[in-house]
């Protein structure tokens, strides 16, 4: 086992490794002695595979649990259930003593760590990601939102966990395309920060050493969290690919997955900035190589127009700017203010 410490406000430690589920308890019983109840959110994916064993765990602590199981997919992740969640804690008579626990993958743990963050003004939450996706990326840093019609994650708050475990046995029973969804965040860490982290992705492939690159992928995002919790600075860099991906994910409806419709807004990026001068040649090509390596998309059919109008609803504008994450080198990139009206232009030089 792999411990990650998150030094933020509220620090907490991230577990990585084999077979940690069966110590959940004991670790939930450590880190709150005076909780009595667990309200545990998975979905109907993941509680067939791991509900009750990760029931036991806290039972076997002590803890009365109280599961909450929601339809699997992002059209979930809304105001509607969350209000029947925040409908069914108070149903349940949860006090602020009591702790929330989001078994699942970014959905879930999305959705209860906003829940988290609004019943009785806040309570603990506990993540504990069985997808690639959510342990590199949104089990860790505190971000906890839901969805609206016109975008995603546009209704949140910064509300760190108190624990995040991450069990890598969960990740068998993925199936492959799942998996490749998170592998887009895991390459995303490589371009950003650790040439080394992404020359290891290139040569393995998916079948990259689990562990060791989920804990390099959190160290990354640790570190970027440590110095700028509420997302105002250093942090944006973690929206490379996603500002575009976004787009790419609401026109498709939600159909296309968030893993892939941000390996396209990578690809485009990559491509906008090499023809822009900002990029040289050989990074955008390692770009491109990497996520087909990985059998990731790299094209979309939406045109520039429509991707624009749909990136320019997102949470990531601030006036007439918006903020764009391009790669100097592979493991260097920088923040590029761009204003609103140029950047359909510069989306169409990467399509």
């Amino acid at each position: 086992m792999t411990v990650v410490s998150v030094p933020t406000g509220n620090p907490y430690e991230v577990l990585i490794g084999g077979g940690l589920l069966d110590s959940l308890g004991s670790h939930t019983a450590e880190l709150r002695p005076k909780a009595r109840v667990v309200c545990l959110v998975s979905d109907t994916n993941v509680w067939p595979l791991y509900g009750q064993q990760t029931q036991k765990s806290l039972e076997d602590a002590g803890l009365t649990v109280y599961p909450y199981i929601i339809q699997a997919g992002e059209q979930s992740k809304c105001g509607a259930v969350w209000l029947e969640l925040l409908g069914f804690m108070a149903e349940h008579k949860l006090t602020r003593t009591d702790l929330m626990a989001a078994l699942g993958g970014g959905v879930v743990g999305d959705l209860t760590g906003f829940a988290a963050a609004t019943y009785l003004r806040g309570i603990d939450y506990i993540q504990i990601p069985t997808t690639l996706l959510a342990a590199v990326d949104s089990s860790v840093g505190g971000k906890t939102a839901i969805d609206l019609p016109r975008g995603k994650n546009l209704v949140g708050a910064f509300h760190q966990p108190i624990l995040v475990l991450c069990d890598t046995d969960t990740l068998h029973t993925l199936p492959a395309d799942i998996f490749l969804d998170g592998c887009a965040e895991v390459i995303k860490y490589g371009i950003l920060y650790d040439a080394d982290l992404f020359d290891h992705l290139e040569q393995y492939g998916p079948a990259f050493d689990r562990e060791a690159v989920i804990t390099r992928c959190i160290e990354c995002k640790r570190d970027v969290v440590v110095l700028d919790e509420r997302d105002t600075g250093l942090r944006m860099k973690l929206n490379l690919g996603h500002t575009i991906g976004h787009a790419v994910e609401s026109l498709s409806d939600y159909t296309l997955s968030h893993g892939k419709s941000v390996a396209i807004g990578t690809a485009i990026i990559a491509r906008a900035s090499a023809a822009c001068g900002h990029t040289a040649p050989d990074v955008r090509n390692a770009i491109l190589h990497i996520l087909n390596r990985f059998g990731l998309p790299t094209h979309t059919a939406q045109t520039a127009a429509a991707l624009t109008e749909a990136a320019l609803s997102d949470k990531k504008r601030s006036g007439g700017t918006i903020r764009l994450i391009l790669p100097r080198e592979i493991g260097d990139c920088f923040i590029h203010p761009l204003p609103a009206e140029d950047l359909e232009d510069f989306i169409k030089k990467g399509l």
